[in-house]
């Protein structure tokens, strides 16, 4: 096994479990302690681990909190592409739902230019003001408190009536997805609530997010793995991540 290949395989496990011992890989793959050694500081340096006394543990990121208008011109390329395959998984007469996020702005475009015959309901009001010139396509907007930073309606009067309805399918964005821990996380406690809100309304459910936030965590988990359908992304994760998430009968897309 050629070194790049050892790194990789290093990653995967460290990935899957949180933590490598260099005894442990040693035998794994056969090769010196001092190798291993060497291996983990090299991705050390590279921002892929953080090393400690005897092994390593994931180098895992705090995402950066800002404002929706800030994330709206940031990574347009990848959102583009993870808009462009959730459209594909909208049907005429779905009800859907959209919640806050960057990537849904693009999406709801897309379904604007469409002709898909569909009910949106969102409490992201950029969202329903795209739809102004269309006539194929019903708008619900859910009332409350409107947070300016994040662009959009939440808290218990928001909650409380998204709890009145029942979508096909709902489209969430999320700070960061933790498979050591099953946890999908935000920023923001009222938001993060009114999060788990539509998803618990809804029959399907999707994360929307780019492939680099499985190592990214926000600072409130506001739902597990296990109560979503999907991940649709930029592009396909490692292959470690693809296994786990099939455990939590999470599709990813």
């Amino acid at each position: 096994m050629f070194a790049e290949e050892r790194s990789q395989e290093i990653l995967n496990i460290l990935n899957k479990n949180g933590k490598v011992l260099v005894k442990d890989l040693s035998v794994k793959f056969k090769v010196s302690e001092g190798m291993i050694r060497k291996d983990l500081q090299k991705l050390e340096k590279h921002g892929k681990l953080k090393r400690t006394y005897g092994g390593a543990i994931t180098n895992r990121q705090i995402a950066e909190k800002t404002t929706i208008s800030n994330r709206k011109i940031k990574n347009l390329n990848k959102k583009e592409t993870i808009s462009k395959k959730a459209l594909t998984l909208i049907e005429n007469n779905d009800t859907i739902f959209l919640d806050i996020s960057s990537i849904n702005l693009i999406l709801a475009k897309l379904i604007s230019k469409s002709d898909k015959k569909i009910t949106l309901i969102t409490n992201m009001i950029e969202i329903a003001t795209i739809f102004d010139d269309t006539s194929n396509v019903k708008i619900i907007c859910i009332g409350g408190i409107y947070d300016k930073k994040l662009g959009g309606i939440i808290g218990s009067e928001a909650i409380d009536a998204i709890l009145k309805y029942r979508v096909n399918k709902a489209f969430i964005g999320s700070c960061g997805v933790n498979l050591q821990d099953n946890s999908i996380s935000n920023f923001d406690l009222e938001e993060g609530n009114t999060k788990k809100a539509i998803i618990s309304s809804a029959k399907v459910s999707y994360l929307l997010m780019e492939k680099e936030k499985f190592y990214y965590d926000g600072i409130y988990k506001f739902s597990h793995l296990n109560d979503i359908d999907g991940i649709i992304c930029d592009a396909m994760p490692e292959q470690n991540i693809c296994k786990t998430l099939k455990k939590y009968n999470v599709s990813i897309i």
